[in-house]
């Protein structure tokens, strides 16, 4: 097809071409002939190239096909959540491994009851969700989210156990003798838990003997309680599970819940002595254990006045508290010094025990004691005598 066009214009890049119906067409003025101004007529065959044409659209179809075959094909599929093992405070979920086909990972999230319980890494295939309520139930549910889309798995009810259900139990022993593993091995199929070969995350308690091993340091880092043999015994005893502090490898043997180590570990009551012990009055002191002064005999009623008028005659000032406490201690002291004081003074005195009475002043050097440098001859009367 042959078309025959004016130029208009021509410009660095581009000319317009003028048609017969005055039509404007821009067209590459590379393609045009050399020399060509403004004015100049142009003919322009035009034909259809079909072969070319087949081949450009056979290209275009295999593109498609491999962008379909490549990221179309497959999709992610939803995850398959599990419950592998529960305890009365914390649950093991697992699941198999996340297929993304040809999307792009975003993040993995567990919910609990509806609620985002926190975020999991993209290769991991188990998680422990611990501190749950005893004999309660939750639910579960993983939500995948992806450049294809989001996909959530099935939601999973779980119930913690009782604490009279052992079956949560799973025990990984460490180094043990062998009569004490197989012991060991039978308490736990008795009591309906399970034995794990290695420390995994599934694994509730590391018994043993001795803290050493690779097992042992495993059990350390993932914060899994290690514990005696005596601790199965204990729930096995008890029917219900026990606490772990008293089982611990350091732990006190006498304080463990076990009742025939509870029973050893009280001591033995005290035994009550036969021999009658002397009265706080025969030993000289109180309830309080302090000593106090033996009460001194009893005066009669001529004594009393006696004593009461030669105190009057002299009377001293009297003492203050603090002075008082002071002097209890030498009397304390010379208890029986002055107990032989008061009979003699009571022989002198009473005048049923004396033929001749004595003069009040006599009494009073009595009472009083001999001056100092002064001596009292054996017979001579009180006037003989130097004060």
């Amino acid at each position: 097809m042959l078309i025959s066009l004016t130029v208009g214009k021509v410009d660095a890049g581009v000319a317009v071409l003028l048609t017969q119906d005055k039509r404007l067409i821009e067209f590459p003025s590379i393609l045009l002939p050399p020399n060509i101004s403004s004015g100049s007529i142009v003919d322009i065959t035009v034909a259809r190239n079909l072969a070319s044409e087949t081949k450009s659209q056979n290209n275009f179809t295999k593109l498609q096909d491999l962008i379909y075959s490549s990221f179309g094909e497959a999709e992610p599929s939803s995850p398959v959540l599990r419950c592998k093992n529960a305890t009365q405070t914390s649950v093991v979920l697992e699941w198999d491994p996340v297929e993304l086909a040809t999307a792009d990972f975003i993040s993995l999230s567990l919910f609990r009851n509806g609620q985002k319980a926190g975020s999991i890494p993209r290769h991991a295939q188990c998680t422990k969700i611990s501190g749950l309520g005893v004999d309660t139930e939750y639910t579960f549910q993983l939500v995948l989210r992806t450049t294809a889309g989001t996909y959530s798995s099935e939601k999973v009810t779980v119930k913690t156990h009782k604490m009279t259900d052992l079956s949560g139990i799973t025990v990984t022993p460490g180094i043990l003798p062998a009569q004490l593993r197989d012991t060991l091995t039978a308490a736990i199929e008795r009591i309906g838990g399970k034995m794990a070969d290695t420390v995994r995350l599934d694994t509730t308690h590391f018994v043993t003997t001795e803290g050493r091993g690779l097992a042992w340091e495993k059990a350390v880092e993932m914060n899994i309680p290690v514990v005696r043999p005596e601790w199965v015994e204990g729930c096995e005893r008890g029917g219900r599970i026990v606490g772990v502090r008293q089982y611990y490898l350091d732990a006190d043997p006498r304080q463990r819940s076990v009742s025939v180590a509870t029973a050893s570990a009280e001591p033995p009551a005290r035994k009550e002595s036969t021999v009658a012990e002397p009265s706080a009055e025969q030993n000289g002191t109180n309830g309080s254990g302090s000593q106090v002064a033996p009460t001194p005999p009893a005066k009669d009623a001529r004594q009393e006045s006696e004593d009461s008028s030669s105190e009057s005659e002299e009377e001293e000032p009297e003492e203050s508290p603090e002075e008082k406490e002071k002097d209890k201690e030498p009397e304390k002291i010379a208890v029986p010094e002055e107990q032989k004081v008061r009979v003699e003074d009571r022989d002198m005195h009473n005048p049923a025990l004396r033929p001749n009475a004595v003069p009040k002043e006599k009494e009073k050097e009595l009472d009083e004691g001999p001056a100092s440098g002064a001596q009292t001859p054996g017979n001579s009367s009180f006037q003989d005598v130097a004060l």
